[in-house]
């Protein structure tokens, strides 16, 4: 063969392939390829083996990498914010409009619970690492993998009177996120715990029982609902003892389903297929809120769907949602029911065309649906959070806001004035100039605690090491 033939010069020496047969080969590859990929994608679609297999693998692995990035670095996480302002600490304090009494609030830097008084003094506190709690429990096997203790917090708390304190953890960048309920004495010493993935919110009823969120990864197809993801997150509301028993569990999604109101669960986006309902609200509706609330009865649960922007009451005998609504809210939290039957809630989106923040608290009629206050703050101090926040209507007409992502109480009158305003001390991230959020606040009434939780903090021991001294 004459190698020089320019009609033999794509042919390679010692019977290798031609350039021709390489280029086909390779478009022969390349088109294999892209065959596979377009059947896995149909399998995938159509829920055909092994589709569902490959769509499982890679939402777990983007499960990881998200995982793995978060837990690197905890301000990347949702406890940290910008800082919005240098303020730290009480920067407003109008006495002769505020309501009296110590502010509780928690902090997404650690797992704390505060009570400070008017100055931003602390009077007590109260940590424990998660660590601590469930470590030397040999049945500790629920929580395989938990995030490193700078990413677990504590979201809710209750001070009871002899200062005993009920809490919920949570860790960031964890899915369930939820990790439990705990009980601590005053010196933050463990009475009992409950390992049951706990989220958001509890609330205890007048003789004791405890009503708290928990969440679990299910995989189950229920009728009509096809579409959800498989696996998905979805909530459950468990019944404790008062020393932490579980009584009873009623899964929402179902109990819902189930309901005169089910056609509410149509409107579930694309964004709530993989945690359908997101419910971050559990409240107990007392003998004073139902005499004037035409919807509820005493003992039944307010709940909040944040996914499908849905309050509901939920009666815990029956396991039955009794009444349901939507209105004009978006990605609402902690819907309170008033002693006059309106509902006061934390509207994280629904301030459209404002020259301020995007969250309001709204209070509105349940009959009319009528809105008859509002705060939006203003374009100097916007209120703005896109996710958890709350806030309490106090004795005397004011409303205490905890503004989550700005890591910022505030306490405004029924006429929208700053009566009294509290920064997040703590700043953190590589340039200190990140916030943590601030997960919870209340302001409780002086005369339901023990006295000696309402000294400063460095008073207190002093007064205790004098009182042992020899």
């Amino acid at each position: 063969m004459n190698i020089h033939d320019p009609e033999q010069k794509h042919v390679d020496v010692g019977g290798a392939r031609t350039r021709s047969d390489k280029l086909f080969y390779a478009a022969f590859v390349a088109s294999l390829g892209i065959l596979i990929f377009l059947v896995g994608s149909l399998l995938t679609v159509a829920e055909y083996f092994p589709g569902p297999q490959i769509s499982r693998a890679l939402e777990g692995g983007k499960a990881l990498y998200a995982r793995y990035n978060e837990t690197k670095d905890v301000y990347r996480t949702d406890l940290w914010y910008p800082e919005r302002r240098k303020d730290k600490g009480v920067t407003v304090k109008r006495e002769q409009l505020m309501q009296e009494g110590p502010t509780l609030y928690m902090s997404g830097s650690e797992p704390t619970v505060y009570l400070i008084d008017a100055d931003g003094n602390v009077l007590h506190s109260w940590t424990k690492q998660f660590s601590e709690i469930w470590s030397a429990d040999p049945d500790a096997g629920w929580m395989k993998e938990p995030q490193p203790d700078s990413h677990v917090y504590i979201r809710r708390a209750h001070i009871f009177p002899n200062g005993d304190v009920l809490a919920i953890y949570e860790g960031a960048g964890d899915t369930p996120y939820g990790y439990g309920v705990v009980k601590l004495d005053r010196d933050s010493q463990v009475i009992w715990s409950y390992p049951g993935r706990a989220h958001h919110q509890f609330d205890i009823g007048p003789d004791g029982t405890i009503y708290v969120l928990t969440q679990e990864i299910v995989e189950d197809e229920i009728d009509g609902f096809a579409h959800l993801d498989k696996p998905r997150l979805e909530d459950f509301l468990v019944v404790l003892s008062p020393d932490g028993k579980e009584l009873k569990k009623i899964r929402l999604f179902t109990a819902l389903a189930d309901s005169e109101f089910r056609q509410l669960l149509y409107t579930i986006s694309s964004w709530g297929l993989a945690d359908p309902t997101h419910t971050n609200t559990v409240e107990y509706i007392g003998d004073e809120a139902a005499a004037n609330f035409p919807f509820g009865e005493e003992g039944q649960i307010m709940l909040s769907f944040r996914e499908i922007n849905t309050i509901a009451v939920l009666d815990p005998e029956t396991e039955e949602v009794t009444w349901a609504t939507r209105g004009p809210w978006l990605g609402q939290h902690d819907p309170d029911v008033l002693p006059n039957g309106n509902i006061l809630l934390f509207d994280n989106y629904g301030n459209f065309n404002r020259p301020n923040g995007i969250s309001r608290v709204i209070e509105f009629d349940p009959k009319t649906m009528e809105i008859v206050w509002e705060y939006a703050g203003t374009s100097q101090s916007p209120l703005a959070s896109t996710i958890r926040s709350d806030q309490q209507r106090l004795a005397n007409g004011n409303t205490l806001i905890t503004e989550s992502d700005g890591g910022r109480i505030v306490e405004v009158t029924p006429d929208g004035e700053i009566a009294w305003e509290f920064v997040n001390p703590v700043r953190g991230g590589p340039d200190g100039d990140r916030i943590p959020i601030m997960a919870w606040t209340e302001r409780l009434d002086p005369a339901s605690l023990d006295p000696a939780l309402l000294q400063p903090q460095q008073q207190a021991a002093a007064q205790s090491q004098t009182e042992t001294s020899p």
